[in-house]
């Protein structure tokens, strides 16, 4: 077993909320089986009740998720030196802490690396040949992945063609991240009351169409329901939690809604999680589809395209509405 490094100099007292995380693990998760006859409903369904849901059955072989997953905490454990090879991430690269570049901080380590098309960036800042072809792979399976979910939604809503979604997200010039992230163990909360937590990735909404998590097993993921109560979500490794993000609610004038997330420290076990963001290209234009606007009904946002609101993005704070500069 290789025991991850704890990333140096975190102070986790600085990181330390008091949070409401809703109590018990959420037993709701809609779990979707993509290949049932009824999986275009079970998606919009679950989108428009929560923002997400996991994907069973998704027949990703378990050896290109476990390649990943090893090849992660085999960089994450490397000397610190060896990862600052590989950053600091600007935005992408390696990042310890500092989450971007407007003050937002965690207590995790990462890596954010760039997609061209259907592999890693040749820019991307890699650390290894054999992270990279792990990372590609499976980068070729998300790929996939969301091409089914997002024709799966286009079905379910009654939109046309199949693909109108998808064909944004698999496009040649289609803007897609890639990221890895370590969340070391936080021995401080084992001395602290249980309404304390410390912060892992503080509560945001993910700005591209549709994002695909998985982790190692370990807790610490919890989303907010449309009530505004926070609940953890019990992990399961074995499956791909899918996150509706603000330009699919924007697509589909607010029927779909971004779902507010965040990730707490675990005090005893390292989280390790992947993420793949499927997002458009830059001069893709996001606003409702007409098919989705009933009769007299105006859109709730004002046009923009895709660099427009990834440049807004960067400018913002994790807990920051995005969206509310381009609403009507």
């Amino acid at each position: 077993m290789v025991v991850l490094a704890k990333p140096p100099a975190l102070d986790q007292k600085s990181l330390l909320r008091s949070l409401e995380p809703g109590g018990a693990n959420f037993s709701g998760v809609p779990a979707v089986d993509l290949s049932s006859t009824d999986a275009a409903l079970a998606v919009v369904d679950a989108c428009e009740r929560f923002g997400f849901f996991k994907i069973v059955n998704h027949r990703v072989p378990m050896d290109v998720l476990d390649r990943l997953e090893a090849e992660a905490v085999r960089f994450f454990a490397s000397p610190q030196a060896e990862k600052d090879a590989s950053g600091p991430a600007n935005p992408f690269g390696y990042g310890n802490k500092r989450i971007g570049s407007n003050g937002d901080m965690g207590w995790l380590e990462y890596l954010l690396l760039a997609v061209d098309h259907a592999s890693l960036s040749k820019a991307s800042p890699v650390p290894s040949s054999s992270l990279r072809d792990a990372v590609n792979v499976y980068v070729g399976a998300m790929r996939g992945l969301a091409k089914s979910v997002l024709d799966a939604v286009a079905e379910g809503l009654g939109v046309a063609p199949k693909d109108a979604l998808s064909r944004m997200v698999t496009d040649a010039a289609s803007d897609q991240v890639f990221r890895l992230n370590h969340y070391p163990p936080c021995p401080l909360l084992e001395r602290l009351p249980d309404s304390c937590s410390v912060i892992g990735f503080g509560e945001h909404t993910d700005p591209q169409l549709v994002s695909f998590l998985r982790s190692n097993g370990t807790a610490g993921l919890q989303v907010a329901l449309h009530d505004g109560r926070w609940v953890p979500v019990p992990p399961d490794r074995d499956a791909f939690f899918v996150v509706v993000g603000d330009s699919l609610q924007v697509l589909t004038n607010g029927r779909l809604k971004s779902v507010r997330h965040r990730v707490v420290a675990n005090s005893l076990k390292p989280r390790v999680s992947m993420i793949y963001f499927a997002g458009p290209a830059p001069a893709q234009r996001i606003a409702p589809l007409p098919q989705l606007l009933g009769h007299g009904e105006q859109s709730l946002y004002r046009d923009f395209t895709w660099g427009d609101y990834k440049k807004a993005a960067y400018r913002s704070r994790l807990g920051d509405n995005r969206l509310a500069p381009f609403q009507n």
